[in-house]
């Protein structure tokens, strides 16, 4: 099996097939690997059950029963938890206490479907089936603490084919204890966090809110933005974030509107943004993958419908602030190169002290960025801008830094297009700079959008 570990965790899970040693299939042989988050919790949980009046599978004695319990995953599949011991010879037994993780148990999220299943154990490994029930560990918790942590344990078929089947008998928590659950909260880990990022609530982690001093993002935001502002003719932003875990339903998001609009995800200012970023991280859980591809097709797709004018009126560039840890760099350089073609560049902050080799990378500066088929792009729209060299840096400094290629990326994607500002015949055009404040001619509007991950 040939795969990167990108590659796993962006895809969720990957299937391939198994290979001998010298390349070929082994016969129709597969192996899938998924990926699975593990949060910062290291809460667990000790569960101890007991079941009363089981069926009776045997013939000449008593069945001999055991538990499994499963984890329901996102897909639907189910992953095996925890098996216990065969109590022989019971049909009322008490298995043994055991502990668990928070993770393994329920990826830390209190609404995971579990389900039990009760066999009579066969030395054969034919197993007979009993029964089956299904909770949350929010149910447990909640059914525990009212003295009321029992369920019919079912067998389907039987209750299909008896018209009185009630149960094939009771499985009873008869215990629940831990470290009782700090992680926990409104059914999802409140620390489950994209861990290149680190939690918000600690100091250490670059999304860090201090009430006295602004963590890396912030002054990033501030000192770029505040230059790429002065180009935009509104002074409105698009704000997006990528990598979380977004309200209502928590599910996860890799182009997102940091002020909850999707209608209208713009914000008045940079401080507006900066507003709407404080507001925003305490609502979400950071989670990765770091997936940049889909904030930039979005973004080429307004790019795409300003193209369809045919009038050289608007022009987007889109701030990425970013850690530099990407997962999706094969998409990234497809939805790139694809945006070469559309009036639209990409300035790319780097935030913290991460190896920045793949922002350099897509910058294109040594050489032209390919997609992954080998297409080449059509110009270099991307800049990236190393933000802890520059931290101490005067604004003069950071500004030229930051806009060094915009200017002549914005002139190569109208010269390509044969597209004159708009007020100025084709027979008069000019590509050259030196035409931008002309009477007459009204400049290119600059739209801005900024990507937080």
């Amino acid at each position: 099996m040939e795969c990167t570990l990108g590659q796993i965790v962006a895809q969720k899970k990957v299937t391939r097939a198994l290979l001998l040693k010298f390349g070929r299939n082994a016969g129709k042989s597969t192996i899938t690997v998924t990926a699975e988050d593990i949060s910062g919790n290291n809460g667990y949980v000790e569960l101890s059950f007991r079941a009363r009046k089981l069926d009776d599978k045997d013939l000449f004695s008593k069945s001999d029963p055991f538990l499994e319990l499963y984890r329901v995953n996102d897909d639907g599949s189910e992953q095996l938890v925890y098996r216990t011991e065969v109590v022989k010879d019971n049909l009322s037994p008490v298995w043994e206490p055991f502990k668990v993780s928070l993770n393994n148990l329920c990826s830390c999220e209190e609404t995971r479907p579990l389900k039990c299943l009760v066999w009579d154990h066969d030395s054969r490994g034919k197993h007979d089936f009993i029964g089956e029930f299904s909770t949350t560990f929010e149910e447990m918790q909640k059914a525990f603490g009212e003295d009321q942590a029992q369920w019919d344990c079912v067998n389907a078929k039987y209750r299909q084919r008896k018209r009185n089947y009630k149960n094939s008998g009771v499985v009873i928590l008869a215990d629940l204890k831990g470290s009782l659950f700090p992680g926990l909260h409104h059914g999802r880990l409140s620390d489950s966090l994209h861990p290149s990022n680190g939690d918000p609530r600690n100091s250490c982690s670059l999304h860090y809110i201090n009430p006295f001093q602004p963590n890396e993002y912030l002054q990033a935001l501030v000192a770029v933005g505040e230059i790429c502002q002065d180009y935009d003719s509104d002074k409105r932003f698009s704000a997006l974030g990528f990598g979380a875990r977004i309200p209502p339903k928590y599910e996860v998001s890799h182009d997102f509107a940091i002020n909850f609009n999707p209608e209208d995800d713009e914000c008045e200012g940079i401080q507006g943004v900066v507003e709407a970023y404080r507001n925003c991280l305490p609502r979400v859980q950071l989670y990765g993958p770091t997936n940049v591809a889909p904030v930039i097709s979005k973004v080429a797709r307004m790019a795409a419908a300003e193209e369809s004018t045919g009038e050289a009126s608007q022009y987007y560039i889109l701030l990425v602030l970013t850690d530099g840890v990407v997962t999706d760099m094969a998409d990234t350089r497809e939805a790139i190169v694809r945006a070469s073609y559309l009036p639209m560049s990409i300035i790319i902050v780097g935030v913290g002290n991460a190896d920045f080799t793949d922002m350099q990378t897509l910058d294109g500066d040594e050489g032209i960025l390919r997609s992954p088929r080998g297409e080449p792009a059509l110009r270099d729209i991307v800049q990236f801008v190393p933000f802890r060299e520059l931290k101490s840096a005067s604004p003069a400094a950071l500004a030229k830094c930051v806009l060094a290629e915009v200017p002549r990326q914005v002139v190569e994607y109208f010269s390509y297009r044969e597209l004159p500002p708009r007020g100025l015949g084709t027979h008069t055009y000019d590509a050259g700079p030196e035409r931008a404040g002309q009477p007459g001619v009204r400049p290119v509007s600059v739209s801005s959008t900024l990507g937080v991950p």
